[in-house]
């Protein structure tokens, strides 16, 4: 077991497991009812799938999920040692404090969403990052992080961008309604998206900071 885990007080491990739960159970009412809904009108389930997987949201919440997954199994594995990193670790933190962020700041007031998607929405874009972020803060190793990881960081949200925009031009869907090329045009598209990677640069830039404040302590 790494020795990072060891030091996890019983309080901590419960805590890191109750947070896992949650994650999962968020993601597992979002893709019911995406497929609930396709099902409704005979739509294609492996096209919700696909849609289901087309949201920067679900992609985050499923890394921090696995993260947290990982941090409470003592299985070793290849793929547990890679989550468990610090850099990939703080990666994700700074990805989903994004999702929280810009749902609160650009989404939450254009739709008010009831019953079991409520629950959902709450988990996703309110729960979960801050869960993780008090993971990240109390659990992952400080001291480690370096200003060039976060060119590497930002590969993530560019690579999205890249697909959804990809996707939406084969078939017309965005995601998200500031990446809208249909209604929006691809210069201010262009632009929505700079301001929300500059955004995440800042924020990268924050998880960086108090990564060197907390080693030096």
């Amino acid at each position: 077991m790494p020795a990072e885990l060891t030091r996890l007080s019983p309080v901590m491990r419960r805590f890191i497991r109750s947070a896992a739960v949650l994650g999962w159970s968020g993601l597992s009412i979002q893709l019911y009812l995406v497929f609930y809904g396709r099902w409704s009108v005979d739509a294609s389930l492996l096209g919700g799938l696909v849609s289901y997987f087309s949201y920067f949201t679900v992609l985050t919440n499923t890394l921090a999920a696995t993260v947290l997954t990982c941090a409470v199994t003592s299985r070793e594995s290849k793929g547990r040692a890679f989550f468990l990193q610090p850099w990939v670790s703080s990666a994700i933190a700074a990805s989903i404090a994004l999702v929280g962020l810009a749902y609160s700041l650009l989404l939450r007031h254009l739709w008010h969403p009831q019953g079991w998607q409520f629950i959902a929405d709450e988990l996703l874009h309110d729960v979960m990052p801050l869960l993780f972020l008090l993971y990240w803060w109390r659990c992952v190793p400080k001291g480690t992080l370096r200003l060039g990881h976060i060119a590497g960081w930002v590969i993530y949200p560019v690579v999205y961008f890249a697909f959804v925009l990809l996707r939406g031009h084969s078939l017309g869907f965005y995601p998200y309604p500031f990446i809208d090329v249909e209604k929006l045009g691809y210069p201010q598209v262009f632009i929505n998206a700079s301001g929300i990677l500059l955004g995440f640069v800042l924020i990268a830039l924050v998880v960086v900071g108090l990564d060197r404040w907390r080693g030096r302590r």
